[in-house]
């Protein structure tokens, strides 16, 4: 099989154009022909002509396949197979109902891969882009032990759940954040524009201004005379500080900071303890021994530090410790965790524990990040209220002078 993408004419006339598997080009110009298409142009999608990066870039950007095309695509497949119909044909299914581009020609090369007698997870390997480490180890293990159908289950509520937390924080921040730039836009089109205008006036007034107005003039000054020198600068602390973070003591520092950080830092801290957890708890609970789950969660937690302590912890499991022992010992993960962890281990309910600890956390997320909301967006707004009546009376402050002298 190939995949041929084309653009045609419908039967009424219409532009379409979409992409579609076939074993050769005259096999999809049939099938095209049987749904009422007239091409216009096919190509193979693996012989096109070669491209540009720039080109490569964008269509890579456009085509990039969504943590929810993934989601949607995994809790099908597992109701497919679920009703006992062979991979191959689930594949197929899905590759006739995805709608994202990106999506249809991953499946389409996956199913081909499984076709020609690979397994699913050494298909999805060839994907590794797409698919991470943590997925394509559980539809391993859900291979082996003949349960892939219930390890795409729980692979589809990880991964929604992930999805849902990452959604519920990020949209409780998108206000406080537009209100940041919106208020530091005002501000600067009020220091850059309006008040140059406006102090003008006091040029040939024979009196010492006073303090506020002053510095108001000098700010104003500055801004107007050296907003490009800002610019600048502050894309090289960027550009510096990116560079940085990527070394791998950089990195380490930074998260160090990251958690050390008031309000913000014990956030941050309890939402990679709930994706150590929850990833854990998922990885546990399809087969994955523990020693894989634990390199794969230090792939997965996406901060330096704790990924040094698991990488610690991984070496004193083998040598036959707990798990708990060393999280405990790190100081890093805090202590109700490592007690849930410990408890799991003496009854042999770790993965239960493991989930109900992310949970708990996950929610505990939610909870601090609408207080920490609901404190930013009134703070912002004095903040704003007090800087602009700041300008205001640095303004007046002459008039009022001015005034008085007239009197």
């Amino acid at each position: 099989m190939a995949l041929y993408n084309w653009s045609g004419y419908t039967e009424k006339g219409k532009t379409a154009q979409g992409m579609m598997d076939a074993s050769s080009l005259r096999e999809a110009k049939l099938k095209l022909r049987s749904q009422g298409v007239f091409v216009s142009t096919i190509t193979e999608e693996m012989s096109a002509p070669t491209q540009s990066v720039r080109d490569l870039s964008i269509k890579r950007f456009f085509d990039r396949v969504r943590l929810e095309d993934i989601t949607v695509m995994t809790r099908q497949l597992s109701t497919l197979v679920g009703a006992a119909i062979p991979l191959v044909d689930s594949l197929s299914a899905l590759y006739e109902q995805t709608e994202s581009p990106g999506m249809k020609r991953t499946i389409a090369k996956v199913r081909d891969s499984v076709n020609e007698g690979m397994s699913f997870a050494d298909a999805l390997t060839q994907h590794k882009r797409i698919f991470p480490e943590l997925y394509i180890n559980m539809v391993r293990s859900g291979e082996v032990s003949g349960a892939l159908d219930v390890v795409l289950v729980r692979l589809a509520e990880f991964m929604e759940g992930q999805h849902r937390l990452r959604s519920k924080v990020g949209a409780a921040l998108v206000y406080p954040i537009v209100l940041f730039f919106v208020s530091m836009v005002v501000l600067l089109f009020l220091l850059t524009s309006v008040v140059p205008r406006v102090v003008s006036m006091f040029d040939n007034m024979n009196q010492v201004l006073p303090l506020p107005t002053r510095i108001l003039i000098g700010v104003s000054d500055f801004l107007s005379a050296a907003w490009w020198l800002i610019i600048i600068i502050a894309v090289a602390c960027f550009y510096f500080m990116m560079k940085w973070k990527k070394t791998e003591k950089g990195a380490m520092k930074y998260d160090r900071i990251r958690m050390r950080m008031p309000v913000y830092g014990s956030i941050y801290k309890k939402i990679s303890v709930a994706r150590f957890a929850r990833t854990l708890g998922t990885l546990l609970s399809s087969g994955v021994p523990i020693i894989d789950s634990m390199r794969i969660v230090k792939t997965v937690v996406l901060n330096k530090v704790m990924e040094a302590c698991i990488e610690e912890s991984i070496s004193e499991v083998m040598d036959g410790s707990s798990i708990a022992a060393p999280l405990r010992k790190s100081g890093v993960f805090p202590p109700i965790i490592t007690h849930m962890i410990a408890t799991g281990e003496k009854s042999g309910t770790l993965e239960e524990m493991l989930i109900k600890a992310a949970q708990a956390y996950e929610e505990d997320v939610e909870t601090s990040v609408a207080g920490l909301t609901s404190i930013l967006e009134p703070l912002m707004i004095v903040i704003m209220g007090l800087m602009v009546g700041s300008i205001v009376l640095a303004i007046l402050l002459p008039m009022l002078e001015m005034s008085t002298i007239v009197r």
